[in-house]
C-alpha cells in the first residue's frame, strides 16, 4: 500500500499496534477502580437509601409482616392501638384482594426515583409484578424522619 492515494491524499501504514503490557493493563485496571470509588453526592446517596427503604418496606407486606410496613411509616410510631390494628387490617385486606384479583404480587421491583425539592420528598417508583403477568408502577413517596428513610 505504499504510496497509494486516497480521496484526500496519500495514504501511509500505520504500524502494528503494540499490546499494553502488565504494567499498563495493571495502571488501566486501577485507574478504572479509581473512578468507580468515586464519592457519590449526597442526592445520589439519598436516592439510593429511599429506594432501598420503599423496596424493604413493600417486600414486608408481601410476606405478610405488616407491622414491619407499618414501621416503614413516618410518624407511626406515636399512633394509637386502636388506629394501628385499623391500618394492619386494611393492609391484610389489600394483600387478599390482590391475590383475589391477580393471584399473588410476586415481586417488587424499583424502577427509578427523584427528588421533588419543592415538597422536600423523594418519589420512589416500584413496579408490583403480578402472578397473572401483569405490571403495575406505584409511586411511593419518601421522606427522610429521624435519619431514616420512611414512606410519608
Amino acid at each position: 500500500m505504499k504510496g497509494a492515494i486516497g480521496p484526500i491524499g496519500p495514504i501511509s501504514p500505520i504500524g502494528l499496534i503494540r499490546p499494553i503490557g502488565h504494567i499498563g493493563l495493571i495502571s488501566l485496571i486501577a485507574l478504572m477502580a479509581l473512578m468507580a470509588c468515586s464519592e457519590a453526592t449526597p442526592e445520589e446517596k439519598a436516592l439510593e437509601e429511599a429506594k432501598q427503604a420503599a423496596q424493604k418496606s413493600y417486600q414486608a407486606l408481601l410476606d405478610g409482616r405488616y407491622e414491619d410496613f407499618l414501621e416503614g411509616r413516618a410518624r407511626m410510631d406515636s399512633i394509637p392501638n386502636a388506629y394501628r390494628e385499623q391500618l394492619i387490617t386494611s393492609y391484610k385486606q389489600y394483600i387478599l384482594q390482590q391475590r383475589k384479583v391477580h393471584g399473588d404480587i410476586n415481586s417488587i421491583q424499583v424502577s427509578n426515583a427523584r427528588i421533588d425539592s419543592t415538597q422536600h420528598l423523594i418519589q420512589v417508583f416500584l413496579i408490583l409484578n403480578y402472578a397473572d403477568s401483569l405490571q403495575e408502577e406505584i409511586v411511593v413517596p419518601m421522606i427522610e424522619h429521624n435519619g431514616e428513610w420512611k414512606m410519608k
